[in-house]
């Protein structure tokens, strides 16, 4: 075989084992695990900008400030998906109750409470309160 074949065989192999992999986490282990891909990624990026800023050629140089650019943007947006993940399982704080509050918009109060304010009714045959 010849060696682009074979560097193919490997790649489109690789690909399926990877979502294998990735499809049978469970979700208790996927935030452990971009931790771990965010502090690779930073390596990666790292090794991009060193190989980045001893080239010579021009060719070479856009090459790895794509691949500088698609580092950055892959490790920040892992780092986002981590935190979001984070607050998911962290503790809620409770809401402050807004109900008790005065109602201070422009727009008149049309709930269907009663008013705190409100007159009881008056018996009218009688003339007498209940």
């Amino acid at each position: 075989m010849s060696e682009p074949i074979v560097w193919l065989t490997i790649f489109v192999l690789s690909v399926f084992v990877g979502i294998e992999v990735i499809s049978k986490v469970s979700s208790t282990l996927h935030t452990p695990l971009m931790s771990g891909a965010n502090a690779i990624h930073g390596v990666i990026l790292l090794g991009a900008i060193l190989v980045t800023g001893s080239t010579d050629s021009t060719g070479a140089l856009a090459v790895g400030l794509v691949a500088i650019v698609l580092a950055t943007v892959n490790m920040v947006g892992g780092f986002v998906v981590t935190d979001r993940m984070l607050q998911m399982f962290g503790t809620r704080r409770p809401r402050p109750d807004t109900s008790a509050q005065p109602n201070t918009s422009a727009q008149p109060n049309t709930s269907a409470r009663p008013t705190t304010n409100a007159q009881p009714a008056t018996n009218t045959q009688s003339g007498a309160r209940p």
